[in-house]
């Protein structure tokens, strides 16, 4: 496959650019990065269901999706294994900022990517779509390396709002990785501001080596997925109570934390 076939397209994208085609093109670069590259082991995907919307929630490290691509190939091999369409795919709720990347905003779009927001996520939901969403935002590219996997506040709890109005599970992913893969050794933020991003990373790797310092160093993952938080019995009214609201976002940052500190005592190193 070559590089343009990163950036075209592959076939009929649908209402929010998805194009299922282009997906199945560029999911070989995926597999091989989870299976050789990062040695992902994945726990827990049969939590996710195969049909009907869920909402999955997780931690995030570094300006690119990668832990978005790596959770959605766990989720694709246990559905595939269980007999789902091979056309069903998450849906990852992403900044602003990844669109507006040369080259890569396309790719975004087309592999499922959507503008991060409430409106956007009730949608996607009311459509039966699984969505995946990362609350720590951008501000998880700008944590220093001390304080790598400790979760950021998951904002004003939006998604716990979206997931009790649709009355959809919550279901809590931990992720292990993606913080050695881009180790942030510090910050530029006169090029950020000129680049337009919310922080410009300064990596063992990057900007020194230019372009190819965006090559993730090869640490070892674990991707883990908790059992479903349900939401139905709360009744969408309740989304209109800011107590139920922070509470129930805050039991879910709290079991996502939980599942990243399981996992960094499973794993034996972070790259051997």
């Amino acid at each position: 496959m070559g590089v343009l076939d990163l950036v075209r397209g592959g076939g009929e994208e649908d209402a929010w650019g998805y194009d299922a085609a282009y997906a199945a093109r560029v999911q070989p670069v995926f597999d091989a990065l989870y299976d050789q590259w990062w040695r992902v082991r994945s726990s827990g995907a049969e939590h996710v269901p195969t049909d009907g919307p869920a909402l999955l929630v997780a931690n995030h490290a570094g300006l690119l999706p990668w832990d978005a691509a790596m959770l959605t190939t766990a989720i694709c091999r246990s559905w595939t294994e269980a007999g789902a369409p091979a056309s069903r795919r998450p849906r990852f709720l992403v900044g602003d900022e990844a669109f507006d990347l040369p080259w890569l905003g396309v790719g975004v779009r087309k592999l499922g990517g959507v503008p991060a927001g409430p409106a956007n996520a009730a949608r996607l939901l009311s459509e039966g779509h699984t969505v995946l969403a990362f609350p720590e935002g951008s501000g998880a590219a700008g944590k220093p390396w001390a304080h790598r996997y400790r979760l950021l506040r998951f904002g004003r709890g939006g998604f716990a709002a979206t997931a009790i109005r649709a009355g959809v599970p919550i279901i809590p992913c931990g992720i292990v990785g993606g913080e050695e893969a881009y180790p942030r050794l510090g910050q530029l933020p006169v090029l950020a501001r000129l680049t337009r991003l919310p922080v410009f990373p300064v990596t063992p790797t990057f900007p020194l080596l230019g372009p190819l310092g965006l090559v993730p160093l090869p640490s070892k993952w674990r991707v883990a997925i908790g059992e479903p938080v349900p939401t139905a019995a709360l009744g969408p009214t309740a989304a209109e109570d800011r107590a139920v609201v922070l509470a129930l976002a805050e039991a879910v940052r709290s079991r996502v934390q939980d599942l990243v500190h399981e996992q960094l005592t499973q794993r034996a190193g972070a790259f051997l």
